[in-house]
């Protein structure tokens, strides 16, 4: 086997690593829109996206304890999950959404939100699965098919991960996720340019929170260009928190050379 296949291999599986979680996160806010707005759920000083982990810890434990008191109920029961996944207990959110995906057979929020927690898992076909059966024909929801997308992207479908994504738009148009999750797309295939474009557009739209100008951070600094991608990324983390991300993709991209094969590729 010749030595160029290999040498493509490599950025392709670093993008893949710094990637997935970036799909994730999208995923994560699938259901997050007018469900989650109760006042069942404890209140947050800042959104999750920002919190480091000493802070998500308390949130959880916050907000578990609204759940421990009523397990049924559907918005705190997916915001529960929402913390736990961003702290890194996959495994904890995945079987508190089976709890409120039984009290809640046949709500399309929960069962997004229960695709979200088993794509947090690994387990993607379930994954897809659920997403599909929260899904309408008659009514479609452009979350679910962002969601949807991002799944597919996941496991290695970037074509039909993209058509999911338009037709959201169609549903949605400029709809700053779907725009964040497209550019994600890209950058898993290793096309920076297109995603930075689609990113770019994501952060110019209403609504565009933290997460989309992470995504873009993320791909600005995977192009080398760390000065640009610290000062995106400290608009709305704590510069300290926005050094040590860029820090970190620096380390990454100098593992085995691995920056001068993403730019070779």
């Amino acid at each position: 086997m010749s030595a160029t296949p290999s040498r493509a291999l490599l950025p392709r599986r670093l993008l893949s690593a710094v990637c997935i979680a970036a799909l994730g996160i999208s995923l994560a806010g699938c259901a997050s829109k007018g469900r989650l707005t109760t006042g069942s759920i404890p209140s947050m000083n800042k959104p999750l996206e920002t919190m480091n982990a000493a802070e998500l810890h308390s949130a959880a434990d916050t907000i578990g304890r609204a759940y421990d008191k009523n397990p049924k109920d559907a918005s705190v029961g997916m915001k529960y999950a929402s913390v736990l996944t961003m702290g890194g207990r996959s495994e904890q959110a995945l079987a508190v959404m089976q709890q409120v995906a039984i009290h809640n057979p046949t709500d399309r929020a929960v069962l997004a939100a229960y695709g979200k927690a088993l794509a947090g898992a690994g387990q993607l076909e379930k994954a897809l699965d659920a997403i599909q059966r929260a899904q309408t024909p008659d009514r479609p929801d452009w979350q679910l098919l962002s969601a949807e997308g991002a799944i597919h992207d996941q496991l290695g479908d970037p074509a039909t991960a993209r058509a999911r994504y338009r037709k959201a738009l169609d549903l949605q148009p400029n709809e700053s996720s779907i725009l964040s999750n497209l550019g994600m797309s890209y950058v898993l295939q290793g096309d920076l340019k297109t995603a930075e474009s689609y990113l770019a557009s994501a952060i110019r739209q209403p609504g565009a929170d933290s997460r989309v100008r992470q995504n873009l951070a993320l791909v600005v600094g995977l192009q080398g260009r760390f000065d640009e991608a610290e000062k995106i990324a400290s608009a709305e983390i704590s510069a300290e928190q926005a050094s040590a991300n860029i820090t970190y993709l620096r380390a990454m991209l100098t593992q085995q050379n691995a920056w001068n094969k993403l730019k070779d590729t």
